[in-house]
Formats: structure tokens, C-alpha cells, sequence
């Protein structure tokens, strides 16, 4: 079943839409990641332009993350004190970011900047937490099955100023690092059409010391807003959002995210990291591949046209 998408001016098949949106839902309820850094690669694969495949990616993300933190809410896992501190850096960052996403599609090196943010980000980001769960389980199976002690060491985060409790967290700490974490994911939201999880979590384990459980929940609260903030940016000043093309991803990923909150209880953390780990490497590999494969043909087709 063919449909046409107005904005991308392209035609897909609906099947195919839903069936990704279920997919990057599922992803986003286990792991408390958007989900975008997958989906928005594969909208590329199917032949969307970057530029409609990052506004609408956005708006997609605002949905499947709403239907996400529900579950969270339900189990008081989110921290709505720390998500509002990440949230004043995000609008900050995604303002930002859709100025320059602005500037670069003026200068017509939009297509080329969104694809090589993709493949930088997702092989550090995948690399990295691949080698971490690894760790992870090796330190489990040597404790014999015993979880690993939690990380309660004084770091440079807790001399910083501007200090705060954040009660849900058990956390007492500058408000500083929260902001300047929010900030970066909003320009990633605005420039890559991503919910930002996949560097949020990690950021909200490692630097801000957050206990796991309640990261999902507090990572999904933020994204709602500052992916919904850069839709309506892009929506206003580029025009790229493609309702159709949105509204097909969200059924998918309404859906699919409830699912995933299902399974993500079940699994042991390290087993779901190491999953979203070789997930982000095989996608980052493939737009990579795209990336080294492409000019030659582009650069031929230049050669021919100046003839």
C-alpha cells in the first residue's frame, strides 16, 4: 500500500512506516532512548530527505516519549526537578540548533552535515557503551551474579556551585552539569532530528551519578518537550515536517513503545545496553558505507553536467 508523502515528495509504503515506528518504539520504552538516532537513519535509507526526515523525526519522537513516560510516571521513576533542569538547557540548545540547521540548509550543506553527525556520534556513542556493558557483565559473573557496586565517588561534578537536591534521584549536586547536558541535546534534536537519549542516558549515568531506574523516565520527560519545542521551530521556519510521514511513524511508535516498557522490565540493564550498543554500530556502519560509496557518483554526475 503505496502512499504519498507531500512534504518529502516521495511515495512509501505505509506498511513499511508503521512497521519502523513500532520498531523505534519498542526501542524507546526498553531503553529510554527516543529512538531517533535509529529512525532517522532509516528514513534516509528509504529515501526521505534529511532535512524532512529530521523535522519529522521530531515530532515522531514527541509522541512515542509521552507514551513511554506514562509507564514511567505509573512507577514514579521520574525525576521531574532534575528533567526540568535538563529542559531549560534543551530549549536553549535546540533554539541554537535550529539556526544553524537553518544556515546550513541556506548554504545547501544540510543533506552532508545531518549524515556525518550521524556517523561520528553513533560510532563513539555505540563504541563506548558496547565496551561498557562488556565490562558490566564481566564484573556480574566475577561478583557471581552480584549486581555491580553503585557509583557513589565524589567527582568533579559535586565542587562545582550552584548546588541542588534532587530528592527522586537521592542526589545533591550543581545544577551545572544538567544544563550544559540539556543544552547539547537540544542542538542535536534540532540538527539530527533526535531525541538525544542515546547521549542523555549515558550522561545522566556517568556524570550526574543518577540511579539507572529513574533515568529512563526523567530522560523521556525532557525529550518530550525539547523534541515538540524543535518540531514546531522547523515546522515554522523550514517547513520539512511531513504530517503524513509523522503520523504514520506515530501510530508505530505509540504502540510499539508500550510494548517495549514490557520487555525492558524484563532484561537484566547490561543485556539491554549491549543490545542498543551493536544496534547503534550496525546503523552508524551502513550510513557510513553510504557516505564513502556516494560521491563517486555525485562527482560524476558534476563532471557530466559541465560538459
Amino acid at each position: 500500500m503505496q502512499v504519498y508523502l507531500p512534504i518529502a515528495e516521495v511515495s512509501v509504503n505505509a506498511f513499511l512506516l508503521l512497521g519502523l515506528g513500532g520498531m523505534v518504539g519498542v526501542l524507546s520504552g526498553m531503553f529510554g532512548v527516543g529512538g531517533g538516532f535509529l529512525m532517522t537513519p532509516l528514513l534516509f535509507f528509504i529515501g526521505i530527505p534529511p532535512p524532512v526526515a529530521v523535522a519529522t523525526e521530531a515530532n515522531q519522537i514527541v509522541a512515542s516519549s509521552f507514551s513511554g513516560v506514562l509507564a514511567h510516571f505509573k512507577r514514579k521513576t521520574v525525576d521531574l526537578k532534575m528533567g526540568g533542569v535538563l529542559l531549560v538547557g534543551g530549549l536553549i540548545g535546540a533554539a541554537f540548533g535550529v539556526v544553524v540547521f537553518n544556515y546550513l540548509k541556506s548554504i545547501g550543506q544540510v543533506d552532508l552535515l545531518v549524515r556525518l553527525c550521524y556517523v561520528v556520534f553513533l560510532g563513539v556513542v555505540g563504541g563506548l557503551m558496547f565496551i561498557e556493558s562488556l565490562n558490566a557483565i564481566r564484573k556480574s559473573r566475577k561478583a557471581g551474579g552480584s549486581p555491580p557496586a553503585a557509583r557513589r565517588q565524589r567527582t568533579w561534578v559535586h565542587a562545582l556551585p550552584f548546588k541542588m537536591r534532587f530528592r527522586t534521584s537521592g542526589l545533591y549536586i550543581s545544577v551545572i552539569p544538567p544544563v550544559i547536558v540539556g543544552v547539547v541535546v537540544g542542538i542535536l534534536a534540532a540538527i539530527m532530528g533526535v531525541g538525544g537519549g542515546f547521549i542523555m542516558v549515558p550522561a545522566m549515568i556517568y556524570v550526574l551519578g543518577m540511579p539507572t531506574k529513574v533515568v529512563v523516565g526523567t530522560s523521556l520527560f525532557q525529550i518530550i518537550f525539547v523534541t515538540a519545542f524543535t518540531t514546531m521551530l522547523h515546522a515554522t521556519t523550514n517547513y520539512t515536517v511531513d504530517i503524513v510521514l509523522a503520523l504514520l511513524l506515530l501510530i508505530g511508535g505509540v504502540i510499539g513503545a508500550q510494548i517495549g516498557t514490557r520487555i525492558g522490565v524484563k532484561m537484566k540493564a547490561e543485556q539491554l545496553r549491549i543490545l542498543l550498543a551493536l544496534m547503534v554500530l550496525v546503523v552508524c556502519g551502513k550510513l557510513a558505507l553510504d557516505l564513502l560509496l556516494q560521491p563517486s557518483e555525485l562527482y560524476s554526475l558534476g563532471v557530466s553536467g559541465g560538459h
